[in-house]
């Protein structure tokens, strides 16, 4: 992995905070957020080599091995790839995700505490934070995707959705679809062309989610939206149909 920037930190709702980590040679942001309550939920742990850096700022907010849950949207590495680091420090952290994760690769890969394998719209607690878990199938990728809302705070956990590449501001109220275009421009152009894809239920999906009507977008990749967030993902879904959806992009090299 490329060489990081310093790591920040940013509060972006009440206990909830944004740890991010710039890759220059990536040009890219990786984030994690950790909700910090009775039982502390960290989403997404960033990749095996960045667990080091993620540990010491999850160290400045909560003790590390009070970690209770794992949160994250899909398996890859920088979603999951330090779970079992996580797994080692804090006895009790389990992972929270889709009832596919935990079945086809979660429980394999960290088996030391089994899943918490949700459905879609199940709900959980970890004490003033409530979670509702939404299945959202290959978006933003994956088979085992899903994304937790917390119905407390009004953030949307979003994963890929709206990522933006560059070094960019923690948290924005302006809009972020002209720069998310721009980055998924800029993927189709590189070795990770077709980044996401594009099917017959992407639309639906993105609809469902823009519904809860979140205050806050926390993607992983870029800043976080506050504001509509439900004008922001259909504006989302727009440039995926746009950038993904399209003939020309099914016929692109």
């Amino acid at each position: 992995m490329a060489e990081a920037n310093m790591t920040n930190i940013t509060e972006i709702a009440p206990d909830t905070f944004r740890i991010n980590t710039f890759i220059p040679e990536s040009n890219l942001g990786f984030s994690q957020f950790l909700v910090r309550d009775e039982e502390p939920l960290l989403f997404h742990t960033g990749m095996r080599t960045l667990f080091p850096t993620v540990r010491e700022a999850v160290s400045k907010l909560i003790d590390p091995a009070t970690l209770r849950w794992v949160g994250f949207s899909h398996f890859e590495a920088d979603e999951c790839g330090s779970l079992n680091e996580w797994q080692a420090i804090a006895p009790d952290a389990t992972a929270v995700v889709s009832m596919v994760a935990k079945m086809v690769s979660v429980d394999d890969f960290a088996s030391k505490n089994p899943a918490k394998g949700m459905v879609d719209g199940e709900e959980f607690s970890t004490g003033e934070h409530t979670f509702r878990f939404l299945a959202t199938p290959h978006v933003p990728h994956n088979w085992e995707a899903g994304l937790l809302y917390d119905v407390s705070t009004g953030v949307l956990f979003s994963s890929d959705i709206m990522h933006q590449n560059g070094d960019v501001a923690p948290l924005t109220s302006d809009s972020v679809t002209d720069r998310v275009r721009q980055s998924m421009l800029e993927m189709q152009a590189s070795p990770l062309a077709h980044y996401l894809p594009y099917t017959p239920r992407t639309e639906a999906t993105l609809k469902r989610v823009a519904s809860l009507k979140p205050t806050t977008v926390a993607s992983m990749h870029g800043s976080i939206y506050t504001g509509d967030g439900e004008r922001a993902i259909l504006e989302y879904a727009g440039v995926l149909k746009e950038v993904f959806g399209g003939e020309a992009s099914a016929h692109a090299s």
